[in-house]
């Protein structure tokens, strides 16, 4: 097979390459726009590979991609680009738009164009895996989880452009034939993740002796899954995921961010005790904890409700939260080169705060 993998140098993409090099004969197509979060520092090992091609190119790009399926004829998409993190949609969303609405739109256009020039049985063969979030279900309370039957409530500009892309894909199956598979995950982290998400951001930042920013009261639940779990999940789906199915993939590993932020102190006192780091100048690692001011719109809680994908393709993840917190911790205190060079330009600073007059004053309007 062939498979073109979008967003192949962020994060769940990079890790996804490397996953399927390990575990498929498949030739790789990577294609990328290399913004700031996918970075071909991520595929350096990969790009070793004579069964990886890499692509340069924007997915909103119409001619762009079409080059790229006429060139390389793929048998099968996984459609990872995307803008992801939530405190920049709320700064700015129209990358948002254009690269998770547009260019989901472009991508799915293309494929039916592609597929549709295919003899019958390769048309047959051919898949399109859509990979989205939880976060387009809106929030839970105290108790429930998300299931593939839950109505969508995006509550974030980047929950609604990616519940939006789910809805086009969706269309694309109905409306055009298009074999189309989606997938809704749980919170991923492990390697190679860019340190303005939680995981990684409180790691370097406790390693380093600065604070640990945790929003609002601490309490809001995220539901946590190993990418190398999600990873065989998706390759899963690829090989026997039904078109016009969505699948959600969960760890089932519910934590609220303060126990996030508990645990990574634990796991950081372990690996470089306190009393060892002269960054922290005499301090514990858990007086680095500083709470500040919560994200706008914050959803309190996501749960998935895995049982579909366990029960139909026979997955379950592999990975335990506390072995695969400790070898995330690990793979970021032994790659320290990648973290300097991954954030230039990045101070780690707070984003999504709408502390702008203008902001605070909008914010403040009552309708």
């Amino acid at each position: 097979m062939t498979l073109l993998i979008t967003g192949g140098a962020g994060f769940i993409g990079s890790n996804l390459v490397q996953y399927a090099l390990q575990h498929t004969a498949d030739r790789l197509v990577i294609l990328d726009k290399l913004t700031y979060a996918g970075n071909l520092l991520n595929l350096e090992a990969a790009l070793k590979d004579p069964r990886v091609t890499f692509v340069q190119a924007d997915i909103a790009d119409a001619e762009a991609v079409a080059r790229v399926f006429d060139q390389h004829r793929p048998t099968a998409v996984l459609n990872l680009a995307a803008e992801t993190h939530v405190d920049r949609s709320i700064d700015g969303p129209r990358p948002f738009v254009d690269t998770n609405i547009v260019g989901t739109f472009v991508m799915l256009e293309a494929a039916r164009a592609f597929a549709g020039r295919l003899a019958p049985a390769a048309r047959e063969a051919f898949r399109f895996v859509h990979v989205s979030t939880d976060e387009v279900y809106g929030t839970l309370g105290a108790s429930g989880l998300f299931s593939e039957e839950t109505p969508y409530a995006p509550n974030s500009p980047y929950a609604a452009s990616k519940a939006a892309a789910d809805h086009l894909a969706r269309a694309s199956f109905h409306t055009y034939g298009l074999p189309v598979v989606i997938t809704n995950c749980s919170n991923n982290y492990g390697p190679f993740q860019f340190p303005e998400k939680l995981i990684p951001l409180m790691l370097l930042n406790a390693f380093e002796g600065r604070p640990l920013p945790i929003y609002g009261d601490g309490g809001n639940v995220r539901d946590w899954l190993h990418v190398d779990d999600h990873c065989a999940g998706l390759l899963l789906v690829l090989a026997q995921g039904h078109p016009g199915e969505k699948y959600n993939i969960g760890g089932g590993n519910e934590r609220t961010n303060l126990e996030i932020v508990d645990r990574i102190c634990e796991v950081a006192e372990r690996l470089r005790p306190a009393a060892s780091n002269a960054a922290l100048q005499g301090r514990r690692y858990r007086d680095l904890k500083t709470f500040v001011p919560d994200r706008p719109g914050h959803d309190r809680r996501y749960a998935i409700d895995a049982t579909k994908i366990r029960r139909e393709l026979g997955w379950a993840p592999r990975h335990t939260f506390e072995e695969g917190l400790a070898s995330t911790a690990r793979w970021y205190l032994e790659h320290r080169d990648w973290s300097e060079q991954i954030q230039a330009g990045y101070g780690r600073e707070r984003l999504g705060n709408l502390t702008s007059p203008l902001q605070s004053q909008l914010r403040n309007l009552k309708c």
